[in-house]
């Protein structure tokens, strides 16, 4: 894959700060020079140390990814969202995890999208995870489709200028929940389980933001936007609050309503595109199982 710019400042500087400013890492850099990739100034040949001049054109042949052999590949059909050359955008149903894991290297996301990038015989076919969601969590899920994509990806999530929104049914002590609260609360590992979390004096910072949509005198609807990345971050803090997800087995939520899993979508996705730097957002639905008790609400 090619990529082109035009240096545009007065005062000449090596090429290498040049693509460090571009997003290129020392990584890509390594595997443009050693895996068949090539670094053009004014379609000739040069190296990382070349001085740039002002209105110097500057390409970079980026070589294609191989799929990584240990990934399986499941042609189940994904729901595509969004897509062009450097995205993908899926909505991931419930009870499928977003990666493999030892014990179950089949029937995951990725293996899903390895399987359509092969079928759509693209050049790049490595399978490149952006934003992860737990089994049983839907909705919006982004994968970059070449490494490049990725790296600039990665830093807009740590820029937070990548944003993500959930909406959760919740119940129990709902009365207790403010119209708008930003629920800050750390969270540890709770040693008597290998998967659950807990609040904890010290564990990591956790940061999860929620505004109240609607309610009545058993379940409640919010819209989440998470400040930090802890694992089951939602799940914790409103069981925490003793508000846990419908659902949720795992933190002791409500099973009684017709939801057979943790009753949490990602409805919003919102962010720059790193090349064309157009502003994306996407939204999507509830799910069905979720919509039907909203619909009672």
């Amino acid at each position: 894959m090619k990529f082109e710019w035009t240096y545009q400042d007065d005062a000449s500087v090596l090429l290498r700060t040049f693509l460090k400013k571009q997003g290129i890492s020392k990584k890509l850099l390594a595997k443009i020079k050693f895996q068949g990739g090539e670094i053009y100034v004014n379609q000739s040949i040069e190296n990382v140390l070349y001085s740039l001049k002002p209105f110097d054109k500057v390409a970079v042949v980026i070589p294609n990814e191989l799929p990584h052999e240990t990934l399986l590949l499941d042609e189940t059909p994904i729901e595509i969202v969004f897509e062009d050359e450097h995205l993908l955008i899926v909505n991931k149903p419930a009870n499928v995890a977003s990666i493999p894991a030892q014990y179950h290297p089949n029937g995951t996301m990725a293996n899903r999208v390895k399987a359509y990038y092969v079928q759509q015989n693209y050049p790049d076919q490595v399978v490149h995870v952006v934003t992860r969601l737990d089994r049983d969590t839907t909705g919006l899920m982004l994968f970059a489709k070449h490494g490049f994509a990725h790296a600039k990806l990665d830093q807009a999530l740590q820029n937070k200028t990548l944003i993500k929104k959930y909406q959760a049914l919740v119940s129990g002590k709902i009365n207790h929940l403010k119209d708008h609260e930003m629920i800050d609360c750390p969270i540890g590992r709770d040693l008597s389980s290998l998967l659950k979390r807990q609040v904890i004096e010290n564990g990591q910072t956790a940061l999860t933001e929620y505004w109240l949509e609607k309610k009545n005198a058993i379940v409640a609807l919010v819209d989440i936007q998470l400040h930090t990345g802890r694992t089951h971050q939602i799940r914790v803090h409103f069981s925490e609050l003793g508000c846990p997800l419908l659902g949720d087995e795992l933190y002791h939520g409500n099973l009684d309503m017709g939801i057979k899993r943790q009753a949490l979508h990602c409805y919003y996705l919102a962010f720059t595109h790193p090349f064309s730097n157009e502003e994306l957002t996407f939204k999507l639905p509830l799910p069905l199982d979720m919509g039907e008790v909203v619909e009672k609400i």
